[in-house]
């Protein structure tokens, strides 16, 4: 059975490296090897809201915080708090990694329960640090790449995983009106000895607890105290602790990150897949048909009449073919739409191909959206070129316009969107907030790289000329009778666009957990395989929709393809509102702001993809269609 979680965790080099031999890594993927004795930094991340283990859970937040915000008053290392180089995909998902007071060296301080600081909360952030308990806050650590986790079990099958992040505190507690603050922390670190002296780790876990009493007497970690709840409206003392366990595993480096994707329940995205590909084959076989029998048929039909006598014998869609290719309403506009789409396409295809080859392992953080990045700029050729062709096609003139407005009109929305919602996250203090250096990075490889190649790809685009066509264009456009209701253009984007998203709907799940509640996304395999049965369902069914229409005497066909093409990202807008419904509690206006801002932009981002899919696909089977008969 496909495997996702060994496809993540760098299945080519579990290969690679079985037993001792000299093994070959990918790039920042290569084990560290510790010396007993030797330091292994322990850095914390941001502070992100989580949702809890019940099936009813909700998310409450989607502002991440600094591990050294002022308002918590963390114990914060000798000489302040260090950032860590982090990559360009890392910080626009909000990452924020510092170092930390925590001393931890291999196999030493083994179960010796220590006090890292003693920290004094007052009276004006108490409020604080328990809004942050109550909204579910985790902290983040990571030792050597790993971050750190709880062990918990499957009730469904029973096996242990790590789910990453542990809980700020607990929100509610038996026996206390107030949330409780862990303070204390159990540190298990797993580790493997491939070789005498060598040792690597392998899982990081943590049990947090709260432990009140005298925060100034002995230490003793094992005694049964009180939990320490946060007073509000008076200042609190706070004395952190934590011991480190290590505990020798059979688990090999290779595979150290199996234990933290684990898939809850397979059958729920081989029921995804499956369904996907019954709609798709079901699809297929419909256009078949249609193209087979009905098209066959007509151009049998239309080629065994006598071009030499004076009758005329055309019905149905050979009615329309000296409409067909009539240069559509605002054809520059479309073109850019189409060619930023064909980017975005490409950007997704080259991604999840190095996906499913492994490049994008989770121990390289970012590495996902860093990928995206740079396919998207280095990929600006691609949108330039298939605009222009597009454009001349549907016999545009201004070409140096249409170059300008396909390399800038796309990403200036985008960024504009994306600085408003950049605001807000500043105003709410979250650590998510992209840096002013970060923002500027991003536009100077929009301007410096991206916006260069797509006036190049223009202008191959424009040398190459627009597609030929295989009719010529009457030059008095006939009338267009009523078309039916099902034909009309939103009824059309609904009922065409529940079908794509009907393959991937399932799957959405797993991309919204993810990408709104912090959730790490490792089915590769499964989301590749349902992109290419989206992108497949989405040219037929389009194609499907534009014979229809043309048989109708409607010839207006280019808005119409890419529209009904984009019909997915109608149901996208919508479950969105349904997963804000049942999976989040937002009770801040920046938190709503946020959501709909990144859901609304994300269903822009598929109605562009699968616009351009529908039309292109649709451009080429018209192109085929009437190029079968004979016109006279």
């Amino acid at each position: 059975m496909f495997s996702p979680t060994r496809l993540l965790s760098a299945g080519v080099i579990t290969a690679l490296c079985a037993g001792q031999a000299q093994a070959f890594y990918l790039p920042g993927a290569a084990p560290h090897d510790y010396h007993d004795g030797e330091p292994v930094n322990l850095y914390v991340n941001t502070l992100t809201p989580m949702l809890a283990g019940t099936d009813n859970a909700r998310l409450k937040s989607l502002i991440n915080y600094d591990y050294y915000n002022p308002g918590f008053h963390f114990c914060e290392p000798e000489g302040g708090p260090k950032k860590q180089p982090e990559s360009l995909g890392s910080i626009l998902f909000g990452d924020r990694i510092f170092n930390s007071p925590y001393d931890v060296r291999m196999l030493e301080n083994n179960g010796t329960c220590r006090t890292l600081c003693t920290s004094e909360i007052p009276a004006e952030d108490t409020t604080f640090v328990n809004d942050r308990i109550r909204e579910d806050y985790a902290l983040n650590w990571l030792v050597d790449g790993l971050p750190a986790a709880e062990m918990k079990v499957d009730l469904k099958t029973g096996d242990l995983f790590f789910d990453m992040g542990f809980n700020l505190g607990n929100d509610d507690p038996p026996n206390h009106e107030t949330p409780l603050l862990n303070n204390h922390y159990d540190i298990v670190l797993r580790y493997h000895t491939p070789s005498p002296g060598n040792n690597r780790v392998v899982g990081v876990l943590v049990w947090p607890s709260s432990r009140g009493g005298d925060q100034t007497g002995a230490l003793d970690c094992d005694s049964e105290v009180a939990p320490l709840a946060i007073r509000e409206g008076e200042a609190n003392t706070v004395r952190y602790t934590y011991r480190v366990m290590w505990n020798e595993s059979s688990t090999p480096w290779a595979t150290r990150w199996d234990n933290y994707l684990h898939i809850f329940d397979p059958r729920i995205h081989w029921f995804s897949l499956i369904n996907s590909l019954v709609i798709v084959v079901f699809l297929c076989v419909m256009v078949s048909m249609i193209l087979l029998r009905s098209v066959t048929r007509d151009i049998s039909r239309y080629n065994a009449i006598d071009l030499s006598e004076d009758v005329q014998e055309d019905w149905g869609w050979k009615l329309v073919h000296g409409e067909v290719f009539r240069t559509p309403q605002n054809p520059m506009i479309l073109s850019i739409l189409v060619g930023n789409g064909a980017q975005l396409f490409a950007m997704v295809g080259v991604t999840l191909l190095f996906a499913l080859l492994g490049f994008l392992s989770p121990s390289n953080r970012g590495s996902l959206a860093t990928v995206m990045m740079v396919c998207w700029t280095f990929f600006g050729g691609i949108g330039g070129y298939i605009s222009s062709r597009v454009y001349a096609a549907m016999g545009g003139t201004n070409r140096r316009k249409n170059s300008f407005l396909t390399a800038t009109l796309l990403p200036s929305f985008i960024f504009a969107v994306v600085f408003l919602l950049n605001l807000f996250l500043i105003t709410a203090g979250s650590s998510g907030a992209v840096p002013f250096g970060t923002m500027l990075l991003i536009v100077l490889l929009w301007f410096g790289i991206s916006a260069p190649l797509s006036a190049i790809g223009a202008y191959f685009g424009s040398k190459h000329g627009g597609v030929s066509h295989p009719v010529r264009v009457n030059p008095i456009p006939r009338q267009i009778p009523p078309a039916p209701k099902y034909l009309r253009p939103w009824a059309a984007m609904l009922l065409a666009g529940v079908l794509p998203f009907g393959a991937a709907f399932v799957e959405m799940y797993f991309v919204m957990s993810s990408l709104f509640a912090s959730r790490a996304y490792y089915a590769f395999g499964f989301l590749a395989l349902t992109a290419g049965v989206v992108a497949l369902t989405t040219a037929t069914v389009t194609i499907l929709f534009t014979y229809f229409l043309l048989c109708a005497e409607e010839y207006r066909w280019h808005w119409r393809a890419f529209m009904t093409g984009g019909g997915s990202a109608i149901w996208l807008l919508a479950y969105g509102v349904f997963y804000w419904a049942s999976r989040l509690s937002l009770d801040s206006f920046s938190g709503v702001v946020l959501y709909l801002g990144y859901l609304i932009l994300l269903a822009i981002l598929d109605f562009l993809v699968t616009g351009t899919i529908g039309f292109l696909a649709t451009y080429w089977a018209v192109r085929r269609l009437y190029g079968s008969i004979r016109i006279d």
